[in-house]
Formats: C-alpha cells, sequence, structure tokens
C-alpha cells in the first residue's frame, strides 16, 4: 500500500512514450537512510526489477520506506554476464532499476558496463541524482573546489599503486579518492611519500551519527592512522601541486642540513619524531626522508 500511495503521490517524469522501457540508476544514501529522495523513492515503486550490488542492502532500504520490489544480484561479478539480460527486459518495456550499495550507480560501483551497452542498443537510460561521497567530502574537505580530479580507488597492489600516485606529484587541482579501510595506512604512507605535507581531509561515515573529517596535512594524516588504525567509509581529499609547501626549498637543502634541524629541536628538549615530523612540515621534504636521513646519522 505505501509503494502504491508513493508512486501515486510522487510519479516519476516519463520523457518517453507510453509503454517503453528504460534503465533508470537511482544514487542511494551513503550513510542516513533518510537522504534518499522522494523521486528516487517514487523510482523504486515504479521498478519491474531492482538490480541490486547488495540484495540485502538494497532490501533494507526498500523496507525502510515501505516498498518491496524483486531483486536480483547486479556486483563486480555479475555485471558483465547480467547487463544483455536486463537491457532485454528493457526493451521489451519494463523498467529496471539499477542501485549500488551507496551514492550513485556507475561511480566506483557498478554501472558502466550497463549504460554503455544501453546507450549503443538505443536504449533508454536516465538518472535520479543523489548522494556521492567524493562531492560531500570534498565540500567539507576545506579544499578548493573549483577544479578537482576524483581518483576512486587506489590500485590494490603496492608497486602499480606508487606509479599511480607518481603520475600525481604535478597534478594542480584538488585529489580525491576512496580509501580501503584494510589497505588506508600503505595507502596514505605511498600518498604521503609521493606528495609531502600537503594539506588534506580524511572524511569517514559521511551522512551518519559519527561523520567525522580530519584535516591534517597528509604525512600527519599517514602518521596517524599508521599509529592508531581507522574503521569505515573513507573518502580522502588531498590539496593539489599548487598546495605543496616550499618544495623547492626543501630540494636545496641536503640531508645534513635536515639533520641539522632536527638536532637543534631535539637540544630543546623535543622529542625525536616530533623533531622529525616539524622539520618536514616547516622545509616541506617528505617526512621519510627526514627520518631517514636522521635515523642515518649516527650522532642524532
Amino acid at each position: 500500500m505505501a509503494a502504491q500511495w508513493i508512486a501515486e503521490v510522487l510519479p516519476v517524469a516519463d520523457p518517453t512514450p507510453s509503454g517503453a522501457g528504460r534503465i533508470v540508476l537511482v544514487a542511494t544514501p551513503i550513510g542516513n537512510l533518510g537522504d534518499l529522495s522522494p523521486r528516487a523513492a517514487a523510482a523504486f515503486a515504479a521498478a519491474d526489477v531492482v538490480a541490486a550490488e547488495d540484495t540485502r542492502r538494497t532490501g533494507r532500504l526498500l523496507a525502510h520506506h515501505g516498498l518491496r520490489r524483486p531483486l536480483i544480484r547486479y556486483d563486480d561479478h555479475t555485471e558483465e554476464r547480467r547487463s544483455a539480460a536486463l537491457l532485454d527486459r528493457a526493451a521489451a518495456g519494463e523498467t529496471v532499476v539499477v542501485a549500488t550499495d551507496a551514492g550513485t550507480p556507475g561511480i566506483s560501483d557498478p554501472g558502466y558496463v550497463l549504460v554503455r551497452a544501453a546507450v549503443d542498443r538505443g536504449v533508454t537510460v536516465e538518472l535520479i541524482p543523489g548522494p556521492v561521497a567524493a562531492v560531500h567530502a570534498l565540500v567539507l574537505s576545506g579544499l578548493p573546489t573549483d577544479r578537482f580530479v576524483f581518483e576512486g580507488f587506489l590500485p590494490r597492489r603496492p608497486g602499480p599503486r606508487r606509479d599511480h600516485v607518481a603520475a600525481l606529484v604535478d597534478e594542480p587541482r584538488t585529489i580525491v579518492c576512496y580509501l580501503s579501510p584494510h589497505r588506508a595506512a600503505d595507502e596514505l604512507g605511498d600518498l604521503a611519500d609521493a606528495l609531502g605535507p600537503r594539506p588534506a581531509a580524511l572524511a569517514r561515515e559521511l551522512t551518519k551519527l559519527h561523520e567525522h573529517i580530519l584535516r591534517l596535512p597528509l604525512d600527519e594524516l599517514a602518521a596517524r592512522v599508521r599509529n592508531e588504525g581507522i574503521r569505515g567509509e573513507l573518502t580522502l581529499v588531498i590539496g593539489g601541486a599548487h598546495d605543496r609547501r616550499d618544495v623547492t626549498a626543501a630540494d636545496r637543502l641536503d640531508d645534513a642540513a635536515l639533520v641539522g634541524r632536527v638536532r637543534d629541536l631535539i637540544a630543546t628538549g623535543m622529542a625525536k619524531n616530533a623533531a622529525i615530523a616539524a622539520v618536514a612540515r616547516a622545509t616541506g621534504a617528505a617526512r621519510s626522508r627526514v627520518y631517514d636521513a636522521t635515523v642515518g646519522a649516527r650522532d642524532a
């Protein structure tokens, strides 16, 4: 009854001829279930079938809004083989709704393969807009939002990941990427080694009760996560190349000069690790470089 009421009161705009099927991508909440828009709820209510990345999670979302529709699994493992069948259903006049676990289908989630195939075949594709974690984190980061680049998830393997990160060194735009909570320490370490102490913001649990934005220089973020660990869905925002500290000055400093600065701070009573971090921040040198130089100096 609730599904019928939503469909009647909040009809989905229908730009296609009566009886024509379509693929409808529906953006879903990234945390707070209340963020599902009325239009998205109406799209679910009108679906002949919902292709869901996780049928249990999408089923809970629908139940929360008083909806119940046929669900089939549509994830990274089934996307290629099920796209043709979904297109056949849409071509036959059905409304096929696509939903991922959270956020907008096609953005680091299944969806692209089906959209590309639908465009090639001439099947109508629509998008019901909604949350995108990358944009949410970008806006809250305090970093420039006028130009940014989205890198999705970084490569899993260390070698390809470091090569990927190295290609971002001269990227002038704000960088946004998703981190795996299981690899976050290693990923942040590789990013900090390559990009230095740029301003950064690490967002977790976006839109949820315990939403948290940690704004620190990238090297400090990396050290903190490595020491303390972190959980949850993670989105990282990093300042572009123009946001680097005085890297040219750091390049002019040899290792002996860096070690000398560390020694001066230690002489004031500062702990060695704190002194290393302070010198890295002040000079723009990578923390790993200052650390290695200090450890390699016998009397440091």
